[in-house]
């Protein structure tokens, strides 16, 4: 499914997982900007100046030190056959020892939507995270009214967990998120619960 470079790259069916480089600006700045009203009701509120180069080669720089230390793999999502980016997915807050879990945090360009690239892009990163960096569990959170990435979350495997309240700041507001993880050799049942939830 992937196979691991000086820094890691993800090979599936129709997609490439890099970290980002800095000639990925002028492709990123657009599929951001761009989908900025579709992508705003889900996200924190961004600085002023977060599209301009700077930022993203900062961005760079962060993916490219995180990775050698394992701590993070804030990957770029590109089709295979072109290269055209389509989003981003970010295994954040690895954490070895005891814990061996990291958290993953997602976006997708709104015209390459439920097209299955995201969940394609998340399956293999969790395979990724327990064949590679051993990881015993990789964690989720997402707001109880996104119903398109509570969807993807369990169609990849993850199961519901609970309620975190108060959990970010999305939007400039302190919102509740429903929990989810994928566990390594996951003998739990499927878990419906909070399936009605909507809380704030």
């Amino acid at each position: 499914m992937f196979w691991r470079q000086t820094a890691p790259v993800l090979q599936t069916e129709r997609l490439v997982l890099k970290l980002p480089n800095k000639n990925d600006y002028a492709a990123w700045a657009k599929i951001r900007l761009e989908g900025d009203s579709f992508l705003a009701p889900w996200e924190p509120v961004r600085a002023d100046d977060y599209a301009t180069r700077r930022a993203f080669l900062n961005r760079v720089y962060w993916a490219d030190r995180s990775s050698k230390a394992q701590t993070a793999m804030p990957f770029l999502i590109t089709q295979r056959r072109n290269g055209q980016l389509l989003g981003a997915l970010t295994l954040d807050n690895i954490r070895k020892g005891a814990s061996m879990a990291a958290t993953v945090g997602y976006w997708i360009g709104p015209e390459f939507s439920r097209q299955g690239y995201m969940r394609e892009a998340l399956s293999a990163v969790v395979h990724y995270s327990f064949s590679e960096l051993d990881l015993s569990r990789v964690e989720a959170a997402c707001l109880p009214e996104n119903r398109a990435s509570r969807a993807l979350l369990e169609q990849a495997g993850f199961k519901y967990e609970g309620v975190a309240q108060s959990y970010l700041q999305i939007a400039g507001r302190w919102r509740t998120h429903v929990l989810y993880a994928n566990i390594r050799r996951d003998r739990r049942g499927k878990t419906s619960a909070g399936q009605g939830l909507n809380a704030e």
